[in-house]
């Protein structure tokens, strides 16, 4: 990576080598190394990162026309609105 500094404009040079950085993803992979990350959490992180694209690239497609709705999973559907609780007093 290369930036040429022009006319003494320092400032200019630096923000934008911090833009071609932050362009790259080196930012974000020095914050992922700051700590030890196990491989157990490593493999986790990747499938909800791969998760999360597959999601993105659904919706996106949904958006260019009539596609295939996303799965939900397994997870047991909640109701639309819960019955208010009733005390126990109030059924004498």
């Amino acid at each position: 990576m290369e930036i040429r500094v022009q006319s003494r404009d320092i400032e200019k040079a630096l923000r934008s080598l911090k833009k071609k950085l932050e362009l790259d993803g080196i930012f974000g992979e020095l914050k992922k190394r700051r700590f030890y990350e196990k491989p157990s959490v490593k493999k986790k992180r990747k499938q909800q990162e791969a998760q999360k694209r597959k999601r993105k690239l659904l919706r996106r497609s949904r958006s260019n026309g009539a596609g295939p709705r996303p799965m939900r999973g397994n997870a047991p559907r909640m109701p639309s609105h819960t019955p208010a609780a009733v005390p126990s007093d109030a059924k004498k």
